[in-house]
């Protein structure tokens, strides 16, 4: 298993900029995320997962890894849309995902020329395939090509994580950019380590969102 590597520089270069970061940190110790280096792989498996339960992604998945073997854009194309179907996917997502196949396949899309382009032109291509918008491709950003400054505003869990830390009701726009330009360079730990306070990694921190909600509906009680 491959997983997201970071260390003692950027773990130093955020406690430095942010104390409650710091202090999160102390308490979550180290965090390992896999990742999957095979963007087009991590990409198909991206599209299978929308909408879908984790627990429904990883079965459609474990049932094409057995019919096809290695996930490429050759053994995509070579099987059939109803076949692919097949595996439990619907009609939107294998043609997605052949669509995707085809443009790697007759260079209209070149996945490795992606690796020496900055982050914003490679968000920008991703999002021209069908089927990816901004989250999947800052996700791709991070768990495929290891991008080190990735803090997604679309990521309801990582707005939860920074609602959780810094004790607000709401992550309005501007504030999630302060803390985004706080982390950078190395917004991507940062991210991990949202995730596991949005995922309740530390007793006693609350969602301050969740609780005003509660309070609002018990009023109304």
């Amino acid at each position: 298993m491959k997983t997201f590597q970071y260390g003692n520089e950027e773990i130093a270069y955020l406690k430095a900029r942010d104390k409650r970061l710091a202090w999160a940190i102390e308490q979550i110790g180290v965090i390992e995320r896999e990742t999957e280096t095979d963007l087009f792989a991590a990409l198909a498996r991206s599209i299978v997962g929308q909408q879908i339960s984790g627990k429904a992604q990883r079965t459609i998945w474990a049932r094409m890894e057995a019919g096809l073997g290695e996930i490429t854009p050759r053994t995509i194309c070579a099987c059939p849309e109803t076949e692919l179907q097949g595996y439990g996917i619907s009609h939107k997502k294998a043609g997605y995902i052949r669509r995707a196949a085809e443009k790697i396949l007759d260079g209209r899309l070149d996945l490795d020329a992606l690796q020496a382009l900055p982050d914003a032109e490679v968000c920008k291509i991703l999002c021209q395939l069908d089927g990816v918008g901004a989250w999947t491709a800052e996700m791709l950003m991070l768990f495929s090509l290891c991008r080190p400054d990735i803090v997604s505003h679309g990521d309801l869990a990582i707005l939860r994580g920074m609602r959780m830390l810094y004790r607000h009701e709401r992550i309005t726009r501007p504030l999630f950019e302060k803390y985004r330009r706080r982390y950078s360079p190395h917004g991507s730990v940062a991210s991990l380590y949202l995730w596991a306070i949005a995922g309740n990694a530390i007793d006693g921190m609350r969602d301050r969102a969740a609780m005003a909600t509660r309070s609002r509906s018990a009023a109304r009680q």
